[in-house]
């Protein structure tokens, strides 16, 4: 950032809980007018979380249509991201503390992004819905150069794919908890296999129940060893589980994720027969 970039008033949010402490972290700035590449990148690489959303006005056709609309765009530390769902949560309950909830719509990289936010109790809920999802088949030897073990730690009941809404995810599922617990892997070599695949995360998933799903998302690209609550990984999970006929076609599924890390959160994936998108919801909260 040069010395004349005007300082940005960057929030703290977190996403997928009520508590600061859980959920996953992620930077807000409500004005990013005036703001080049270079400088959001680097107000993220600053902040150091996982991802920070920039807000500027939306193009004309949507603010037309729309009263509160925004064009939103992610950063990581390391680049721009298409699109990222805890952000997305993180900008909708900042905005909805200073204008009340409602509705709101974000022209993001991926697509055109509605949200609503509702109050229940103290608590902010915001609910995404995703752009149109697809679901696709990962090559064996990606699938063995992605595995940090053996491949009877998979769970033959989750086929790899890739799975998309919004960005690309690796879906893979872990055979015990004990194993989804015992996260390792070589970074780099992850890296430059996601770079290769266009993947934002590889989404690690152990199934507890028909409805109830622990996640974990390891994120090299990002510049970060794992992300704690991964809104776009879990509507692209939702678009998964569908398409291979795991859950029915009208569900309402949780997914625990963060535990592991310390910040546990609670996403919320529901799908509508009929209805190819997926809609992710959390609550959230200021930090500090």
């Amino acid at each position: 950032m040069t010395t004349d970039t005007p300082r940005p008033e960057v929030l703290r949010y977190t996403a997928f809980s009520s508590a600061p402490d859980g959920g996953n972290p992620a930077g807000v700035v409500l004005d990013a007018t005036g703001l080049d590449d270079d400088a959001m990148l680097a107000v993220a690489a600053d902040l150091g979380y996982s991802e920070t959303a920039f807000l500027t006005a939306p193009p004309e056709d949507l603010g037309g249509r729309e009263e509160r609309a925004y064009a939103i765009r992610y950063f990581s530390p390391r680049a721009e991201v298409p699109f990222c769902g805890h952000a997305t949560v993180a900008t909708a309950v900042a905005l909805a503390e200073r204008t009340g909830p409602g509705k709101l719509v974000f022209a993001t990289p991926a697509g055109t992004v509605p949200v609503e936010v509702v109050r229940e109790g103290g608590t902010l809920r915001a609910t995404l819905t995703s752009v149109e999802p697809h679901v696709g088949e990962v090559a064996g030897a990606d699938l063995a150069e992605a595995l940090a073990g053996p491949a009877a730690d998979l769970d033959p009941a989750f086929p790899p794919r890739i799975a998309f809404a919004g960005a690309r995810h690796l879906v893979l599922g872990a055979a015990t908890r004990a194993r989804l617990a015992d996260l390792a892997y070589d970074f780099a070599r992850l890296e430059a296999l996601m770079r290769r695949l266009d993947l934002t995360t590889v989404q690690l998933v152990w199934r507890e129940s028909a409805t109830v799903f622990h996640v974990r998302d390891p994120f090299p690209v990002g510049g970060v060893v794992e992300d704690p609550a991964t809104g776009a990984a879990a509507a692209a999970f939702g678009a998964y589980a569908r398409d291979l006929g795991l859950v029915p076609e009208d569900t309402v599924l949780t997914l625990r994720q963060g535990e592991d890390m310390g910040r546990p959160g609670e996403l919320t994936v529901t799908l509508r027969a009929g209805d190819p998108r997926v809609r992710v919801g959390g609550e959230g909260a200021r930090i500090g």
